[in-house]
């Protein structure tokens, strides 16, 4: 039985329980999930990081994380997944790590960071224990921990730290980045730390440091993150007509299930039964398929009238695009998520009829863009 803050608890997510029993340190909470191992020998830039390799560099966040003035008054669970998300940042830097005019470069290691530890904790969930909530926002503060020192060459900083506020705590992404900054042995240590610390300002200006903003009404909301210019105070009138439903998930996480139990008489418009009908297996013969989806969609969104676009909708772009489309007609979009365990994705897969090659799986999983609440009116999770 472990104890935080006092308080008996004998329900903790095992690595979390690892990180606390680990003496929050890297090499011994290594010890226990030697997935880190594959930051050693990683190599950096010493212009930004004289400190070393990955490792050595993210043994130093970790240090600094506990040395941080503000570690004291953050909750039990607040320390142990700051701390998580510390030791896996720059899990994505292995993967993403290339020689470019003969200097060390890692873009686009967050993306790829996120990505990662989603994969893994989900695949290895009876190992990493974490729920949905706790692995998506060690998975947010990894995907985010750059933000704080480059905000303010975004096109619209105020945007971009409200959307990041709607999957990330950003008093944790604050101190997350203050410890990644001084982890680092680099001539632009202090110029970096500032900038993080006007980010820490700029957030509480926003209102968003302890929760998300509150905008007006779902359609304000989903306004503002979808134009290019937008007061967040602003209150504009909903003129949405309809309803569209959007599933998303890997496949087999329950979909149809949700459908035949939530549906009604809603038409469906499934990807699944385009290629049934049209005899396309998978992996082959994908725009062809979404390109017939989109124009019975069409048919009737012209119509307004109300429908459920059913596919896996695991990336982010093609989301997008897809509200877009829906948008453009003036539907109200419900985005439904649903996720089963790995374990029990495989098994469901051996008894379908239709059965999917795990390469194919594997790769879905590798590949998956959580959902986010702004990308839609609304936004549940199954």
């Amino acid at each position: 039985m472990d104890s935080i803050n006092g308080k008996q608890r004998t329900d903790r997510p095992r690595i979390l329980a690892a990180v606390r029993d680990s003496g929050f340190s890297m090499d011994r909470l290594g010890q226990r999930y030697p997935e880190l191992d594959i930051l050693k020998a990683v190599p950096q830039n010493p212009q930004y990081h004289g400190e070393g390799d990955v490792y050595t560099h993210t043994d130093l966040v970790c240090r600094e994380v506990t040395n941080l003035q503000e570690w004291g008054e953050l909750t039990g669970k607040e320390q142990e997944l700051l701390f998580l998300a510390a030791a896996f940042h720059d899990i994505g830097k292995p993967s993403c790590t290339k020689l470019e005019e003969g200097k060390w470069t890692s873009p686009r290691h967050t993306i790829v960071g996120e990505k990662v530890f989603r994969a893994m904790a989900y695949r290895q969930h009876p190992r990493f224990g974490l729920t949905w909530e706790e692995r998506e926002t060690a998975a947010a503060l990894i995907r985010h921990h750059g933000l704080p020192v480059w905000f303010l060459t975004k096109g619209r900083p105020e945007r971009e730290l409200l959307k990041a506020a709607r999957s990330v705590p950003m008093k944790l992404l604050y101190l997350l980045s203050k410890a990644d900054v001084r982890g680092r042995r680099s001539r632009e240590t202090g110029q970096l730390e500032d900038q993080v610390e006007l980010f820490g300002e700029y957030v509480k200006d926003l209102g968003v440091w302890e929760h998300p903003y509150e905008f007006a009404n779902p359609y304000t909301q989903y306004e503002y993150f979808h134009r290019d210019s937008l007061w967040q105070g602003s209150r504009l009138y909903d003129d949405t007509l309809f309803d569209v439903y959007m599933m998303a998930g890997l496949p087999l996480a329950g979909k149809d299930t949700w459908i035949q139990k939530n549906g009604g008489d809603l038409p469906v418009i499934s990807l699944d039964q385009i290629r049934e009908e049209m005899g396309i297996p998978p992996k082959k013969g994908s725009s062809k398929v979404v390109q017939i989806a989109c124009e019975r969609a069409r048919q009737r969104l012209r119509k307004k009238e109300p429908l459920i676009w059913n596919a896996t909708n695991l990336i982010r772009e093609n989301r997008e695009r897809l509200c877009g489309m829906f948008a453009a007609y003036g539907a109200r979009i419900h985005l439904i998520y649903l996720e089963v365990p790995y374990e029990e994705m495989l098994t469901r897969n051996k008894k379908r009829e239709r059965y999917i090659p795990v390469k194919v799986l594997e790769s879905m999983v590798d590949r998956m863009e959580m959902p986010a609440s702004w990308e839609t009116h609304f936004w549940e999770r199954y």
